[in-house]
This record gives C-alpha cells, sequence and structure tokens, in this order.
C-alpha cells in the first residue's frame, strides 16, 4: 500500500522520471510554456520551482547545482540571466497550470504549463506595472506646467496666420474690379468706329 507517498513515478523508473522531468524544466525554460499532460504539468510544477528559487542567488554553488538537474548550459544561463530578474520580488508560485480539452487519441486530460511573469494574456501583471508608471509620471509638476506654455505657443501662430489671410484678399478684388471696368469699353469702341467709317465709305 502507499500510504502517504505522494510521489507520482508516471509509469516509468526513477532514473527515466528524473531524465524526463530535466528535459521538461528546460523546455520550460527556454520556451516559457508547454503543454503536456495534467499529470506531468503537475510533477513538474514540484519538480522545477525549487530550481527556479535557487537562480534568485547568483553563485557559483547555484548555478553548479542547477546543472545538475537540468544538464543543460544554456538553459542554465537564461535562467540565472534573465529569469531570475523577472521573479526576483515573487515569493513562489512562479508556474500556472491551465486545463485544456481531453488529447484525441487517448482522452488524456491535457494541460498548459508557463511561467507566470511571462505571461502576455493576462492582465494582472501587467496592470500592476502601468499603476506604478502612472504613480510616477503624477507626482511630477514639470508635466503641468509644460502643457499651458505648449498650447499658448500653438495658439499664438494661428491667430497671425488669419490676419494675413483676411487682408490678402481685400488688394486683388480692388485691382481686378478697376482694371477690366477701365480697359473693356475702349476695346468695344474702336471696333464700332471702324465699322462706321467703312459705311460711309461705302455709301
Amino acid at each position: 500500500m502507499r500510504h502517504g507517498k505522494k510521489v507520482n513515478h508516471l509509469g516509468r523508473t526513477n532514473s527515466h522520471r528524473k531524465a524526463m522531468m530535466g528535459n521538461m524544466a528546460t523546455s520550460l525554460i527556454l520556451h516559457k510554456r508547454i503543454t503536456t499532460t495534467l499529470a506531468k504539468a503537475k510533477a513538474l510544477r514540484v519538480y522545477v520551482e525549487p530550481i527556479l528559487t535557487k537562480s534568485k542567488d547568483d553563485t557559483t554553488h547555484s548555478r553548479r547545482t542547477v546543472f545538475s538537474y537540468l544538464q543543460d548550459k544554456d538553459a542554465v544561463s537564461i535562467l540565472f540571466r534573465d529569469i531570475a530578474e523577472k521573479i526576483a520580488n515573487r515569493p513562489g508560485g512562479y508556474t500556472r497550470i491551465i486545463k485544456l480539452e481531453n488529447r484525441l487519441g487517448d482522452n488524456a486530460e491535457m494541460a498548459i504549463i508557463e511561467l507566470v511573469d511571462y505571461n502576455t494574456v493576462y492582465g494582472g501583471d501587467n496592470a500592476q506595472t502601468a499603476k506604478k508608471t502612472t504613480r510616477r509620471r503624477g507626482g511630477s509638476g514639470k508635466g503641468k506646467t509644460a502643457a499651458p506654455v505648449a498650447k499658448a505657443e500653438t495658439a499664438a501662430p494661428v491667430a497671425e496666420e488669419v490676419e494675413v489671410i483676411e487682408e490678402t484678399p481685400e488688394l486683388p478684388e480692388a485691382e481686378v474690379a478697376e482694371t477690366p471696368v477701365a480697359e473693356a469699353p475702349a476695346a468695344e469702341e474702336a471696333p464700332k468706329a471702324d465699322d462706321e467709317e467703312n459705311a460711309e465709305k461705302g455709301e
């Protein structure tokens, strides 16, 4: 009887299970999200979260301890360089398990396990960062004084342009009104005088 034994062996030998957990933990660190069965996801959460906690202390001993579990240099470097900064202020609970529909082939329960700080779907973490930025921006008085000055600068050129537009149309209208009236009758009278002279000669 298995009284009090909570470890899920996943139908594998101990060496096989450790190798599989190390490979899945490496994939989770590299890709930030993996899809697997629900039983494996729950086993992986117990396996990988102590490793993530270990990465907060960036020492040679911690790196060697983590490497003994992962057996991947790239994953260890990414874990200590990038992920450790993201999870620095989080006291545990670095992963999230989301259940999916059962697999078509064998009807197995499927799930997604992901790192909480790298999720872009849920807005909880993004909302917290947005609040922090608004607090920083709202406290400074520079933004409040700069806004009216900008409005005054933009309003002054508009007034000048309106004055120029009002003055310019008056000059062309006066010139156009005077010139055609004086020239048009002279052009019309000249042909009439020529027609009268020709008519007299012809008679």
